[in-house]
């Protein structure tokens, strides 16, 4: 009776997060065809690869602000206040690149639209990944990892799909009108949210403070912490670096490129959406969900791959067979650690201090990303890309020793937060 009941209560929440889940694929996919409209169209003009990583520097600094306060604004007036605000900003941001004059076309431009469309991004992935909370119930801990590692896959996998559409879209119509049908699909996203949306998006918390987004939870700010080195372990090769690469090194074009990290992302979240079947231990009680000693192992594997990569560059490999076979072995390996990090961080995160925890972890997420693109464009620029992979060598290491700091079992980790609401 009582599975019954929780089911029935659970209904309108998980229509409307069929919903946001919706609007988050479609801001999903103009958020990655606007990174690559950007770094394609200012490549041509000219600009040097570390002009082209202060493009997007707003970009991630505001990621990193709007998570802060994105999870403070969610907890007190709900996830659908953050959410649509969300994708009303991404409309302002790509058309305010879509209807700029040619001669507003410049770096701080540019940078303020990138500033908006950070703070678009992360509202309304803190809105979907906090969502999901609202439609698995309260210690259903595989059920968890699967809705969240689902989501997590198919959100990577649309930003996959966002660069292929970037590429063609600089291709085939142009910089700016290539904005512009963005802003239409991300504004046909948002009515169509709000007019089949109903009720409101979990429970808002009037009490929440601000000073509450700092977690007190252990695990989470290890957690956030390891997320820090994971995605500039990731970002900075990937941003700039590799782009750059591939275009002036090999000589690819900007549709080959394009393609090239479509692929590569879009199979990355398809192994971020079947990581449950990857990562899950057999035990006497049956499987048992990942935990920090997992997470640890995976990213101490992680490092031996961007490593390989640069040995094998320095060594006269075929630059192409390093790059594209090492590239997709990290990329297997990236996805499986980070959609363990997706799961921890719910795993960890009780209560009304869901949408709080998830704002800060998401927080350190940008804040590496941040890190990883200025020196993507500065390590390239000053000693090409094998420069770039070995910081990603360090960066992972970090991670990895930090994890070894997280929680072993799940049920420690559920005391302490806990013990710390």
């Amino acid at each position: 009776m009582t599975g019954s009941s929780a089911t029935t209560d659970r209904s309108p929440d998980l229509r409307n997060y069929i919903l946001v889940t919706a609007a988050y694929w479609a801001d999903t996919l103009a958020d990655g065809a606007s990174r690559v409209l950007v770094l394609f169209f200012f490549y041509s003009l000219g600009y040097s690869p570390f002009k082209l990583a202060t493009l997007f520097v707003f970009y991630e600094v505001f990621g990193i602000i709007t998570n802060l306060v994105g999870g403070f604004i969610a907890a007190r007036w709900g996830l659908k206040t953050t959410l649509f605000a969300g994708l009303a900003i991404q409309i302002c941001a790509l058309t305010m690149l879509g209807l700029a004059p040619e001669s507003w076309l410049v770096v701080g431009y540019v940078m303020a639209a990138q500033a908006l469309s950070g703070i678009a991004k992360d509202l309304t992935k803190m809105s979907s990944k906090s969502a999901v909370k609202l439609v698995v119930v309260d210690g259903e801990e595989g059920s968890l990892y699967r809705w969240v590692a689902i989501l997590t896959g198919s959100k990577n996998a649309l930003k996959g799909v966002g660069f292929f559409l970037g590429g063609l879209l600089l291709t085939v119509v142009g910089f700016q009108t290539g904005m512009l049908l963005l802003a239409a699909m991300v504004a046909t996203a948002l009515v169509a949210t709000a007019v089949l949306m109903h009720g409101g998006l979990g429970t808002a918390d009037g009490k929440a403070k601000f000073r509450h987004m700092f977690s007190q939870n252990r695990a989470v700010n290890i957690l956030a912490a390891a997320r820090i080195f994971l995605f500039a372990s990731r970002d900075v090769w990937f941003v700039v670096g590799l782009p750059v690469f591939l275009r002036t090194v090999l000589g690819w074009s900007f549709w080959e490129v394009g393609s090239f990290l479509a692929i590569w992302v879009i199979g990355y979240g398809a192994v971020q959406a079947s990581a449950p079947r990857w990562v899950r231990r057999n035990t006497d009680q049956g499987h048992r969900e990942p935990d920090g000693r997992t997470a640890a192992l995976i990213a101490f594997l992680l490092a031996l791959f961007p490593a390989a990569i640069a040995i094998a560059l320095e060594a006269d490999v075929d630059e192409t067979l390093a790059i594209v076979v090492g590239l997709a072995a990290f990329g297997v390996i990236f996805a499986v650690n980070s959609a363990v990090h997706s799961y921890l961080i719910l795993s960890y995160s009780h209560g009304d201090r869901v949408a709080m925890n998830v704002g800060f972890y998401y927080m350190a997420n940008a804040a590496g990303r941040l890190v990883g693109t200025l020196l993507s464009g500065l390590l390239y620029q000053w000693q090409g890309l094998t420069a770039c992979l070995w910081a990603s060598v360090i960066f992972v290491l970090a991670a990895a020793l930090l994890s070894l700091l997280l929680p072993n079992q799940r049920t420690a980790a559920r005391s302490t937060s806990v013990a710390a609401t």
